[in-house]
């Protein structure tokens, strides 16, 4: 007979609190992809992905204690997550390092938009404006022109 676990945390109903959740569920995930990037990016590249694996986990760091600090239960990492493609060479994982970038990005935009705290206004700008430049960055290791977009973490052209 097996003891069932504790209870994962829900969703917010409130639409703040329902963004921070979600952007924190994505920083679990990038966390995990960074991984990813490390095994398979190239050796002169260690400092980038070094650099960007501590940013995301400070954001979503500050991401959970501002939820915890209003009493709501914060998301935690899935034992694992869903690859947007196969990984299995450095220019996979250079790929694989924009897409998260950018999906880290819409995350953050959605907090800024949602979002009625001061606090929380300003770790989404923090953060939105770190992804928007770490994807830049990495689609400059991959020879993408432009290296970056007019509007991170939105679909405007």
């Amino acid at each position: 007979m097996t003891t069932p676990g504790p209870t994962p945390p829900t969703r917010p109903s409130d639409d703040a609190d329902a963004a921070l959740f979600d952007a924190i569920s994505v920083e679990h995930g990038v966390i995990y992809g960074y991984g990813l990037v490390s095994a398979h990016a190239t050796p002169d590249l260690n400092d980038l992905v070094s650099q960007a694996l501590a940013a995301h986990r400070e954001v979503r760091e500050e991401a959970i204690a501002a939820l915890t600090a209003r009493h709501v239960r914060p998301p935690v990492p899935a034992v694992g997550y869903q690859l947007p493609f196969d990984v299995a060479t450095p220019t996979d994982a250079e790929k694989l390092a924009v897409r998260m970038e950018e999906d880290s990005a819409a995350a953050w935009r959605s907090v800024l938009e949602r979002a009625t705290a001061d606090g929380d206004r300003h770790l989404a700008v923090t953060a939105l404006t770190q992804a928007a430049v770490l994807a830049a960055r990495w689609r400059g290791v991959l020879g993408v022109v432009p290296t970056t977009v007019a509007f991170p973490g939105g679909s405007e052209t």
